[in-house]
């Protein structure tokens, strides 16, 4: 059997949320398909996947290494193959995305366009872009948003479904994400950034990062608490003037 025949067997029933099967299929035709989509599975090797993933970005080759992988697994359980040569394949090591961000009041003193509304609603309640776009006037209620769905079906995992405190701005998402991003691009951010001035937000106001955790959606407090330990320049600053004026005052009047 092709490569390409098992992938069209298999990519449309695994287990997984609509959105991954898309990013799946998508890595697959675009990686792993123009390469080995007509090679016989039992001829692939380890070499041959490492060959159509070179060049590529990490996180675009990580991506498409796991398809190879869910792909030949499958072949395996089928019994087409009795090797599985994607577990001989290194993973290529992912960088951390930057930690850019703006802050709320860095965000409202720009020019944001069309959109501002919705850019100013992601910032101040943390949705992510397939939640926003679900959203609807009705969803909110009771001063909350109700988070129960995605654009794509599901949220991204349960701890996605929430309720957050409504602080207004809300306006019907546009179906792109294009204009949004326009706007966020030229001020050196993107979409997903917006979480981050969320988290900044609530870390600012003395919000406990298990509470954060519930707000953002997040399924563990510890990544929440990476955000979390954002830390800006004037922070650095400002903390040094409290203990400028703190402590050395004390000293200085101890000495004298």
């Amino acid at each position: 059997m092709e490569l390409d025949a098992l992938a069209l067997l298999v990519l449309p029933v695994m287990r997984i949320t609509k959105k991954t099967r898309n990013n799946y299929q998508g890595a697959y035709t675009r990686y792993l398909a123009p390469n080995l989509g007509d090679m016989q599975i039992e001829q692939i090797t380890s070499d041959d996947f490492s060959n159509a993933l070179r060049g590529l970005p990490s996180q675009t080759a990580y991506q498409a290494l796991m398809v190879g992988k869910s792909l030949m697994r499958e072949a395996k359980s089928r019994n087409l193959i009795s090797d599985v040569v994607t577990d001989r394949c290194k993973a290529p090591r992912i960088s951390p995305c930057s930690s850019r961000f703006l802050t709320w009041d860095q965000l409202n003193s720009i020019e944001l366009g069309k959109y501002s509304e919705q850019i100013k609603f992601l910032a101040l309640h943390g949705l992510r872009w397939g939640e926003a776009v679900a959203l609807r006037q009705e969803d909110i209620y009771d001063g909350l948003v109700h988070i129960n769905k995605s654009v794509h079906g599901e949220t991204k995992s349960r701890a996605g479904v929430r309720v957050v405190p409504y602080v207004g701005h809300f306006k019907k998402f546009p179906k792109t994400r294009k204009p949004l991003a326009k706007v966020l691009n030229a001020n050196g951010v993107n979409i997903h950034s917006l979480r981050k001035t969320y988290a900044y937000v609530l870390k600012s106001n003395s919000v406990h990062v298990t509470t954060a955790q519930r707000l953002m959606g997040h399924a563990s407090p510890m990544v929440t608490l990476g955000i979390y330990t954002a830390v800006l320049d004037d922070e650095i600053l400002s903390t040094g003037k409290i203990l400028i004026d703190k402590y050395m005052n004390q000293v200085e009047g101890s000495s004298s």
